[in-house]
């Protein structure tokens, strides 16, 4: 059986009030690299990518991250965008969901592989279950569910939704 969390109007709200807190945090900056982790973190970054392209004069680039999610140590990390490209930069790395830490902790070791101005996260749904020591700086709700539960983002179009299953 699932549950609906998050309803479309709820999930668009949580993508601008983070896509604000963002812009709040980098009001000077000239470019901001909004990072998503290949499936539903990259949905998720380019949900907040639009909002950003509306309230900021900053220019705003999408980088995807790609990973093997059951085993990033052996597959190593790759991005759309170049390591010269994101060096001294504002990065926000982006998910859907806060599991165990495991993706956001390697995308956050590739980046800092780099000198950057700043490094923050943003997750949809943090779960408050990590075994890495991770946090997300900005995040749409936080759940306290039980290890058996599954948590499952649909991004779709006008009908985004969050259940827990």
């Amino acid at each position: 059986m699932q549950n609906k969390i998050l309803s479309h109007d709820q999930i668009q709200h949580k993508v601008r009030r983070i896509a604000y807190q963002i812009y709040e945090a980098n009001v000077t900056e000239k470019e901001i690299i909004i990072a998503g982790i290949d499936g539903g973190g990259l949905n998720f970054a380019k949900k907040i990518q639009r909002v950003l392209k509306d309230i900021t004069e900053a220019e705003i680039v999408l980088c995807k991250v790609s990973m093997n999610k059951e085993n990033p140590l052996e597959s190593g990390v790759q991005t759309s965008v170049s390591e010269v490209d994101y060096a001294n930069k504002s990065i926000v790395l982006v998910d859907d969901v806060l599991n165990s830490g495991t993706t956001l902790i390697y995308g956050v070791h590739h980046f800092l592989k780099t000198p950057l101005k700043q490094l923050k996260t943003a997750v949809l749904v943090n779960r408050n279950h990590k075994k890495y020591p991770v946090k997300a700086d900005y995040k749409g709700i936080s759940l306290s569910t039980s290890l058996q539960e599954h948590i499952e983002v649909e991004f779709k179009s006008k009908n985004d939704s969050v259940y827990l299953a």
